[in-house]
């Protein structure tokens, strides 16, 4: 389903992936850990265009990200993106956030995005919230919502970009949850995250980054009991610590 093979990235002189090669099968999920500053917000974001790379070569369903002639907009709706914060808009309601894509990208009638939106956030838990502004939203409720739009889009994989990193501990549960039910449904992911019992419970790889490299693609289990890595070992030490 996708596939990064020898990718290397620079901003300037300054190195920030190194010959970074990755391959996700359909139906798999990868997490991938590491500390501050080591690429993996860069590395996930490769995938769908947003970074451009200076060398190697990256495949999204045999689709070519970096020829030219690849129309990245319709490679993005293929590739669902989850970021950080929410990239709602404050002005429109959720049923208009989740339907607007479908209308403008997808082409699908007001009729049919509103019924798909509606059926994705009773998925969710957050139907009774259709008609609110994300404002009145909180921030698990917003990040379920944006989670929710990337859905209407029916993705063949979704990219996860630290998603709680900016939320408060009690509002992070919930959008994991929906991310474990996505996992269980067979999505295809790959998730950027320090949430390790996320990664415990669903992730079927682990891959650990430092300084731009990959040093660990691994199994979970091999990952969490045996890893190959000082490097490695020492940031799980101090993450599940």
């Amino acid at each position: 389903m996708i596939s990064l093979r020898n990718v290397s990235k620079w901003y300037g002189s300054f190195p920030v992936l190194k010959e970074c090669s990755i391959e996700v099968k359909k139906g798999e999920v990868v997490v991938i850990c590491g500390p501050s500053g080591s690429g993996k917000s860069t590395l996930i974001k490769t995938i769908n265009g947003l970074e451009a790379i200076q060398k190697g070569d990256i495949q999204v369903n045999g689709i070519s990200v970096q020829d030219k002639k690849t129309h990245l907009a319709l490679l993005r709706i293929q590739i669902g993106m989850v970021f950080q914060h929410f990239e709602l808009f404050p002005h429109l309601s959720i049923t208009e956030n989740l339907t607007l894509a479908q209308i403008k990208v997808l082409k699908r009638d007001k009729s049919s995005a509103i019924e798909k939106a509606l059926f994705m956030l009773g998925k969710v838990g957050l139907l009774a919230q259709a008609d609110k502004f994300p404002p009145q939203l909180s921030g698990g409720q917003k990040q379920r919502v944006a989670i929710t739009r990337a859905l209407c889009m029916d993705p063949l994989a979704m990219l996860f970009d630290e998603p709680t990193s900016s939320l408060d501990p009690e509002n992070i549960s919930e959008v994991l949850d929906v991310m474990v039910q996505l996992a269980n449904e067979g999505m295809t992911m790959i998730v950027v995250t320090h949430e390790m019992g996320f990664a415990r419970k669903v992730a079927d790889r682990m891959i650990f980054m430092d300084e731009g490299k990959i040093l660990e693609d691994t199994l979970k289990e091999d990952f969490f009991h045996q890893a190959k890595t000082e490097r490695a070992r020492d940031f799980i030490a101090k993450i599940l610590h």
